[in-house]
């Protein structure tokens, strides 16, 4: 086997996963909440390569030293800092200001309902009062939020009729009345969240809830995280590096058609 066609395939490899990672986050640049994701990589370990079975050296095993066989694929990652605020001056957009989540009660094409967690505080009230999603989806209160469960009990329920006025801790005024609080709630570590769609979020077994620090910020809206020009010059970079690894397997091509048919005949 020709080690420089293994490595540069591996290369190809790798800058294939990251530009699909790169163009999601270009494709998100405009989604409400949405957290961009990375990409790492690691080195194969060298290994030690001899000369074995060359009888024009006085030892049978000659060291050539370390060689090393690629990239292998690691993890990807998600970056969770703040993005902007987009301020609307629509009373039921809310964004939070600090680390911190809002719980949906999510309802599946099936029928099925789960807690997601999610920052697109785009939120709506239908005819009843309900807090919803722009999904649909029942935005949960402070109990359902802390407890992980959903149910009529747990929605966030206000009169449509009349004005509403959200606190810095989500409690829900109307009339000078504390009518509800949307449920904020934060985890201890963010390794037990898996992404669900495109800002949405499930715990995994293992994740703790916690309590937040964020602040409800009502008529505004946190966007994307995903700086566009960075992310632009990414683009380059993988390109690039991907055109560098076609260009060696081009001459180890080249040198193995050589090789084959020109040195052979001699």
């Amino acid at each position: 086997m020709v080690k420089g066609l293994y490595t540069a395939y591996t290369g190809m490899i790798e800058e294939m996963r990251r530009m699909d990672v790169m163009t999601n986050n270009l494709a998100n640049a405009s989604t409400t909440g949405f957290k961009k994701e990375g990409a790492v990589n690691q080195s194969f370990d060298d290994q030690l390569a001899i000369k074995i079975k060359d009888t024009s050296e006085i030892f049978p095993a000659k060291r050539l030293g370390d060689v090393n066989l690629g990239v292998k694929v690691g993890e990807t990652y998600r970056d969770f800092s703040q993005g902007s605020f987009d301020v609307t001056d629509n009373p039921y957009d809310v964004a939070l200001d600090g680390q911190g989540f809002f719980a949906i009660e999510f309802r599946s094409k099936t029928g099925e309902t789960s807690i997601k967690y999610t920052r697109d505080g785009s939120f709506t009230v239908d005819r009843d009062g309900y807090v919803r999603t722009k999904d649909g989806d029942f935005v949960l209160n402070a109990n359902g939020a802390a407890n992980s469960v959903g149910g009529e009990a747990n929605y966030v329920r206000v009169d449509p009729t009349r004005d509403v006025l959200i606190d810095s801790l989500g409690v829900v005024y109307q009339d000078d009345v504390a009518v509800g609080q949307i449920g904020v709630i934060d985890f201890e570590n963010y390794d037990y969240l898996e992404k669900y769609g495109e800002n949405l979020f499930d715990v995994v077994p293992g994740g703790q809830i916690i309590a937040a620090d964020a602040r409800v910020e009502q008529g505004c809206l946190e966007m994307s995280n995903v700086n566009i020009v960075t992310e632009m010059v990414d683009m380059i970079t993988i390109t690039r590096a991907y055109e560098a690894n076609q260009k060696i397997i081009t001459t180890i091509d080249g040198t193995l058609d050589k090789a084959v048919n020109t040195v052979g005949k001699v």
